[in-house]
């Protein structure tokens, strides 16, 4: 059996991604060993031309990665993840990768395969000078008025799970439930 027919077998003729039923392709997800169905998703052509890593990504066509995300299929699983991460600007992007659960092996087939500009920027470090990476735990080092929010940050409050921003000085993270920005001179990395 071909590719593409056990794709169209597994995905009943549907992007896996979106649910769209027209102009569906294979699409390898990288880094590929072995071209095989368990390395590729059936996406359709808008999905496939967005996941091109130069192309801008439409965020609102995306919302789709909030049902998509839940399936059993790790290649759809480590797309949805990749795409997440890439719009981890959006809050419900957000929202929904730290609910996304991956498989050890499959968290390390979607990291491998994301494409990272780590040439190109600047680390993002605490007021210590420790390198802060997306997922790291943080401490606030002073008292923090949260503008527009209501409510000052105490010292001392652990930011859990934080995001990294195109910006190296800022990162994002949840406090009192509310997604907010920090300066990074303000932090200190928790060990």
């Amino acid at each position: 059996m071909s590719i593409e027919h056990t794709l169209f077998q597994r995905s009943n003729s549907k992007c896996e991604l979106c649910g769209s039923e027209s102009d569906l392709a294979p699409l390898n997800v990288p880094p590929v060993e072995t071209a095989d169905a368990d390395h590729a998703v059936l996406a359709c052509n808008i999905c496939s031309t967005q996941i091109d890593s130069n192309a801008e990504l439409d965020a609102n066509h995306w919302r789709c990665l909030n049902d998509s995300m839940w399936t059993p299929i790790p290649a759809v699983q480590v797309v949805a993840w990749r795409l997440l991460k890439r719009l981890d600007s959006e809050g419900w992007a957000q929202d929904l990768l730290d609910m996304l659960y991956l498989e050890e092996e499959v968290q390390t087939w979607a990291e491998a395969g994301s494409l990272t500009e780590a040439d190109d920027t600047v680390e993002s470090k605490d007021s210590n000078g420790a390198t802060l990476l997306a997922g790291d735990t943080v401490t606030l080092i002073k008292d923090l008025d949260v503008k527009g929010a209501g409510f000052t940050a105490k010292r001392g409050t652990v930011v859990k799970n934080i995001s990294l921003t195109n910006n190296p000085e800022h990162i994002e993270g949840r406090v009192n439930g509310t997604r907010i920005v920090l300066l990074t001179k303000f932090l200190k990395k928790a060990n």
